[in-house]
């Protein structure tokens, strides 16, 4: 049985005729990571045998209740795991085997009686576009094996696209769920900053980071959401905020709907064919009642240079705690602490990871402060009041996910900059920490996917939803299949 043939509520419903079983779903995705997880290379650790006997439980159980009851899952290796390894893609924790807790998602998704079957590649502490930084193994995107998965979450986007999965989790700092979602061709929800616990999600951008869902469909996005939102007495930046029905939004309806396009979101440097999508998928909305118009978000074109800016200088901080001493990897070439510290992080951190520790704390230190940081957090009230400005007067914005469809491996990895420029159109809503979405909506010349972003106001996921669902509903790139190395099918 092929995972991504069906949807969580059709495998629900199949559970509850008990035409099959948690141990079949289970034993399902370990075959198919058996059968191509060798070409993609999204799982860093699998549970292999807790998995195994958690479903045996389940299915003894005679209690069946659990809105993911039986449904196999990926988690990124950034998200804390107890008693699982958790590594974040980086040299610095590959022996961190035993953490002591669950990061609150994951107890969560336990009380729903999800089953988790592994830990996601990523790029070193969420620290990349591409997974390409991740220093334990290589991601390679289901379409096309000698393309990127996208980043940081590229384990969590190319497990669900291959169909090990029926969903994953990823995190979201600058795009690093919706851009890797488009690369592969799921759907990948960034929520509202506060609407999931960060309890347990290590660190990279704390005014940035959110944790999210990746998935095949819209529907089944709605429902992962469902579960893992919430306030957290763990968490004091999640917010007290009643979660609604996000799947009773899925109404199809989206008539009247005013949708805004920022010009500058189909400006140069967008490719001719990702702009011809979008501008497709626009059409459809037109078709099924809604209205669109153009409009300006113009301090966009300052998002990158103050998210790096900010992103850095957060992690700088963040990322000071791993120093050899408490848990992760301590150099044994160090005759005194100082050395110590010194040479457990040279030799923990990867490349990119010590370039943003550099630029953070260089923007925090005295006599930048002024100029950098602080200027950057100006710079970002400025990108939320444009937002905040456009939803006065319309429910959504719509625009591509990523300025370009996959790059090949090794194409970007050496060029920073232009591998900064890949979240262009993802990092404005992380700095304005309202929700954004992204799904498929068209394919390249080579069969690689391309997805369109949609934007919704604060804590409104469930427009989100509802005007990704409509579109989703009217269309059938999401039913298209990778055949691995081979474009689709």
């Amino acid at each position: 049985m092929a995972l991504f043939d069906h949807s969580i509520k059709q495998l629900e419903e199949m559970l509850d005729r008990k035409e099959i079983s948690a141990e079949d779903l289970v034993n399902a995705s370990y075959d198919r990571i058996n059968e191509v997880d060798d070409q993609i290379g999204a799982f860093l650790t699998l549970n292999e045998e807790d998995a195994r006997n958690q479903a045996k439980q389940l299915d003894a159980a005679p209690d069946k209740e659990g809105r993911l009851f039986g449904i196999p899952a990926g988690i990124k290796d950034n998200i804390v795991t107890k008693d699982l390894r958790t590594t974040c893609g980086s040299q610095f924790l590959r022996n961190f085997d035993h953490p002591l807790y669950n990061a609150t998602v994951v107890d969560k998704l336990q009380t729903e009686k999800n089953v988790t079957i592994g830990k996601l590649n990523m790029d070193e502490f969420a620290m990349g576009s591409s997974t390409e930084n991740s220093s334990l193994a290589l991601t390679r995107n289901p379409w096309n094996t000698d393309y990127v998965p996208g980043g940081s979450s590229g384990g969590s986007a190319a497990a669900v696209a291959a169909g090990e999965v029926l969903f994953s989790l990823g995190s979201d700092t600058g795009g690093s769920i919706r851009q890797p979602a488009s690369f592969c061709g799921v759907v990948g929800m960034k929520p509202t900053y506060g609407r999931v616990s960060r309890f347990g999600l290590v660190a990279f951008a704390s005014s940035l980071d959110q944790i999210g869902p990746l998935t095949r469909n819209v529907e089944d996005n709605a429902r992962v959401l469902e579960v893992i939102s919430g306030e957290d007495k763990m968490d004091a930046t999640s917010a007290n905020v009643d979660v609604p029905s996000y799947t009773d939004a899925l109404t199809g309806d989206v008539k009247g709907m005013k949708i805004a396009v920022p010009k500058e979101y189909l400006a140069e440097g967008v490719a001719p064919e990702v702009k011809e999508a979008v501008m497709k998928a626009l059409k459809v909305y037109e078709d099924l009642g809604a209205e669109w118009e153009e409009v300006s978000l113009p301090h966009s074109k300052y998002a990158v240079a103050a998210y790096y800016l900010l992103a850095s200088s957060e992690a700088s901080a963040n990322l000071a705690r791993f120093d050899g001493v408490r848990y992760g990897v301590r150099s044994d070439k160090a005759d005194n602490m100082i050395d110590m510290f010194k040479l457990s992080r040279s030799e923990g951190f990867g490349e990119e990871v010590k370039r943003r520790i550099m630029l953070g704390t260089f923007a925090l230190s005295s006599g930048y402060y002024d100029a950098y940081y602080k200027k950057a957090q100006q710079v970002r009230t400025l990108i939320r009041n444009d937002f905040e400005k456009i939803f006065e007067n319309y429910d959504v914005v719509i625009g591509p996910t990523a300025p370009t469809p996959a790059f090949k491996i090794g194409e970007n990895i050496d060029d920073p900059l232009t591998m900064y420029a890949n979240d262009i159109l993802t990092i404005p809503v992380n700095l304005a920490g309202v929700p954004g979405i992204s799904v498929p909506c068209g394919f390249s010349g080579e069969g690689l996917p391309i997805g369109l972003q949609i934007i919704g106001k604060a804590f409104d996921e469930r427009t989100v939803y509802r005007t990704a669902h409509a579109y989703e509903q009217a269309t059938e790139h999401h039913l298209q299949r990778p055949q691995l190395g081979g474009g689709k099918r």
